[in-house]
Formats: structure tokens, C-alpha cells, sequence
């Protein structure tokens, strides 16, 4: 890309040595010799960088950086001068100069000065750029569905987008919370500033604490330097706690006293930090069952939770099925790269007959393998996983499916897509985890283990004969 550079001085041959220099870099020239000149250019054109002498006779170049500066505040000014002061530089940076040089100069100085302004100009664009897409991705329209259900989740985040009120989104694991936190960020007065996630389940009390809080060079074992926490990393902007459940009484104290008093204090240090955030917190426990087992602070509980907003599962919202399985399609390289387009109306109605445990981002995983297994052009029932081409057969049409089998070996085949079917949605409600699993069951962790290894299930819900992702 070839950047245009707008040069002013009243001096001819200037005009071309710079011209000159810069042609070099690859740069577009355009030379004035007076102010009013310039003007006319900078708005005809719109250079990507101004350099202007700042002494000439009519309108000077700090008259010139202020009117340029006061039309477009994000144009770039570049000054030089042979007459330079300390005070004169002071007050050209003052109105917005980028740099300042002084006459006479060489060529390396000029291309090193045009060089670190022409990048800061694209740093700047890049940003820019990147903040508008980061809006455009998290509008309200792109939050997938029709359903009542989501329309009502919607209308509340629109509501509460422009308030600075502390949020607590509440559903299970998959139903898109940070999604819908980062929405609210997006469409809030805060959107320029830093949205910033914490997982409060992925980490030990001890390294969770530094990463919330930060922490002071040698306050414990390997901290050999001073670092800053998401607290202060979010300065400004949306501080995201997800999982806020788990936390352990000891933390929940210290969150409670940084979300009353506005500061924060870093592990090992004595210094209180002021902080400009707002939090929005994330759950799929019920807070207030944690409440009444004295697991989780209701003071805490009632900070966080100034407004809820509670998801959908997926199995509430069947109708949006469709429309999420082609905005999966949609987005999917291979899907692009294979031509597949659609999904049949057969396939779509085993899964809105589906119970979905793992919500949307279940149903996403699914497409993801669907679009792998196809043969390309349209996705099929035959692309499913069985145990949702099995649960979405009618008791009618499983019945009609062993009609020709004795009812010994009926029964005995249903008997074992049953413990299959239940074992698999057992181990992923209870996130894997055996003891919760055998609780919930009530059966002993010994059972569910032979039934793992009797249907070659592993701590994935993958079967090795392919039947799960």
C-alpha cells in the first residue's frame, strides 16, 4: 500500500529533497508551499501524514497543525524548523504534533520520523478496525435464534447494556454465556476499553488470587517480578467472571471487599488501586442452593446478582435448531471447502428430538463431525452421532425397527441401548466426574466403571467404535 504525504515549506528546493527521499520509501508525494495551499489539499486529498516547515510567511505551521488538528484530530502532523526552541517544541507537541525536527537534517532522520508515523497511523487503523469488528460480531443480530425464549434474553441485554450495573448470567454449560457477556461489553459505554475473561474453575485458590488481584515482586515463591491482575488489566472496560460458583470462601471475601470498596489490593503489597470496571459474573450452579449450604456469601451473591439474565438450554428453544445448524455450516471451512449448504429436514427433526446435555455448544460439536463424515452437498441423518439418530426414533418407530427379533433379544438389545444411553448423559451432566456421577445414580463408582468398559466408553464420551465425538 502506498501512502500519500503531504509536504508544505516555502522553500522550493526542500520540497523536492523530501519529495525526493520519500519517493524511496515508496511513498506518494504532494508538495505546497503555503498554508492555505496545504488546507485546500488536506481536504481534498486526505494525506496519510503531514510535514510542514514551521516558520513561513502567511500562515505558520503551528497555525496550520492547529486548524489541521482541529478538522481531523486524528491526522498526523510531522514539524520541522531551523529556529527550534525548547519552548516552540513544547507547544507543537502541545497541539498535537507527532515529532519535531530540526534543520538542518538528514535523510536517515526524515525516513525514521516518516517510518514511525506512517506505522503509527496503521496501528491506529488496525485498532480501529478491529474494535468495528469486534461490534459488528457481538451485535444483537447476531445472536442466533427466533425462539421467545431468546428474543426475551435479548431484550434484556439491550436493556442492560447501557447501564454500568454489576450482571450475573445465569445457565448450563454450552448456553453461550460469555457470548452474551461480551454482547452486553460490545453494545455498553465501555466497548473501547478491554473485556477481560477469568475461568474461576481452571485454577488453584493460590494462582487464582494473583491472577485476579496481581501481585508484588517476592510475595511468594517464584513471583520475581511485580504483575498487575485482571482487576487492573480491565481498567475502563468489563472484568468477566466465569464459573463465579467455585470460588472458595476465602476468595469470595476478598472479591467482596474489592467490589464494595471500588480498590483492589495486590498479593503482598500495602498500596490500594482504584478501579473503573464492571463485572459480570457467569454460573450453571444454583446460588442459591449454595447459599443455603453455606458454600457461597450472600452479601456477595447480592453484588454481584444487581440484575440476572438466565439462558435458555437448548432443548427449550428447539425451533432455533435449524438456523444455529446453518450458521454452523456457514462458518465452517471444511463445510465451505466440501460445498456442503444445508442440512436435510429429516436430520433436522433427530435433533430437535434430541435432549441436548451440552446445549448449543453440543449441538455445535455435532455439525462440526457431520460436516467431516458427509460426502458433500447436504448433511444427513447418516452424519449423526447413533445415540441421536437412536433418541430420535419414536417409541413407534423403535418398536417397528425389531419387530423381526424375538422379544428375548429385543428386550435384551433395549435393555443395553438403555444403560448405554443413560451412562453416556450421566457422565456428561456431571462434567465426568465418577463420584458425582455414582452420587446423582445412587449406584457405586464401581458399576459405572464396568459399564464403561462394557460399552467402551471413555472420560470423553468417546466410544471407540466412533459413535461419539
Amino acid at each position: 500500500m502506498s501512502e500519500t504525504i503531504l509536504i508544505i515549506d516555502d522553500e522550493i528546493d526542500m520540497l523536492e529533497n523530501c519529495s525526493r527521499i520519500l519517493k524511496n520509501l515508496g511513498c506518494e508525494c504532494i508538495t505546497a508551499s503555503n498554508g492555505e495551499e496545504a488546507i485546500k489539499i488536506v481536504r481534498e486529498k486526505l494525506p496519510d501524514l503531514i510535514i510542514t516547515d514551521l516558520k513561513m510567511p502567511g500562515k505558520s505551521g503551528l497555525e496550520l497543525l492547529k486548524e489541521i488538528k482541529g478538522e481531523n484530530p486524528s491526522s498526523i502532523v510531522i514539524l520541522f524548523t531551523a529556529f527550534a526552541t525548547i519552548e516552540s517544541a513544547v507547544e507543537a507537541v502541545k497541539c498535537g504534533a507527532f515529532d519535531y525536527l530540526q534543520k538542518p537534517f538528514t535523510a536517515d532522520q526524515l525516513k525514521i520520523a516518516v517510518e514511525r508515523a506512517l506505522t503509527q497511523k496503521r496501528l491506529t487503523e488496525e485498532n480501529k478496525n478491529l474494535k468495528e469488528q469486534l461490534h459488528e460480531h457481538f451485535k444483537f443480530d447476531n445472536i442466533i435464534g427466533q425462539s421467545q425464549k431468546i428474543k426475551d434474553v435479548l431484550d434484556m441485554v439491550r436493556k442492560v447494556s447501557k447501564t454500568d450495573s454489576n450482571i450475573l448470567i445465569l445457565g448450563e454449560s454450552g448456553t453461550g454465556k460469555e457470548l452474551i457477556a461480551r454482547c452486553i461489553h460490545a453494545n455498553s459505554e465501555r466497548v473501547g476499553m478491554p473485556f477481560v475473561p477469568v475461568d474461576c474453575a481452571s485454577l488453584p485458590e493460590n494462582l487464582l488470587e494473583s491472577e485476579l488481584f496481581g501481585h508484588e515482586k517476592g510475595s511468594f515463591t517464584g513471583a520475581h517480578i511485580s504483575r498487575q491482575g485482571m482487576f487492573e488489566t480491565a481498567k475502563g472496560g468489563t472484568l468477566f467472571l466465569d464459573e463465579i460458583g467455585e470460588l472458595t470462601p476465602n476468595l469470595q471475601a476478598k472479591l467482596l471487599r474489592v467490589l464494595q470498596e471500588r480498590q483492589v489490593r495486590r498479593v503482598g503489597g500495602r498500596k490500594l488501586i482504584d478501579i473503573d470496571i464492571r463485572v459480570i459474573s457467569a454460573t450453571n450452579k444454583d446460588l442459591g442452593q449454595a447459599i443455603q449450604k453455606k458454600e457461597f456469601r450472600e452479601d456477595l451473591f447480592f453484588r454481584l446478582n444487581v440484575i440476572s439474565i438466565t439462558l435458555p438450554l437448548l432443548r427449550e428453544r428447539v425451533d432455533d435448531i435449524p438456523l444455529l445448524c446453518n450458521f454452523f455450516i456457514k462458518n465452517d471451512p471444511v463445510a465451505d471447502k466440501k460445498q456442503i449448504k444445508e442440512i436435510s429436514d429429516e436430520t433436522i427433526e433427530k435433533l430437535k428430538k434430541y435432549n441436548w446435555p451440552g446445549n448449543i455448544r453440543e449441538l455445535q460439536n455435532v455439525i462440526e463431525r457431520a460436516v467431516s463424515l458427509s460426502d458433500g452437498g447436504i448433511i444427513t441423518v447418516k452424519d449423526l452421532p447413533d445415540n441421536i439418530v437412536v433418541r430420535g426414533f419414536s417409541l413407534a418407530e423403535k418398536a417397528n425397527l425389531k419387530v423381526r427379533t424375538t422379544f428375548k433379544d429385543a428386550k435384551k438389545e433395549w435393555l443395553s441401548s438403555f444403560e448405554k444411553e443413560y451412562l453416556v448423559e450421566l457422565l456428561r451432566r456431571n462434567n465426568n466426574n465418577i463420584t458425582k456421577a455414582s452420587g446423582e445414580a445412587n449406584i457405586p463408582r464401581m458399576t459405572i466403571y464396568r459399564l464403561m468398559k462394557k460399552y467402551k466408553l471413555n472420560l470423553n464420551y468417546a466410544l471407540t467404535t466412533d459413535e461419539h465425538r
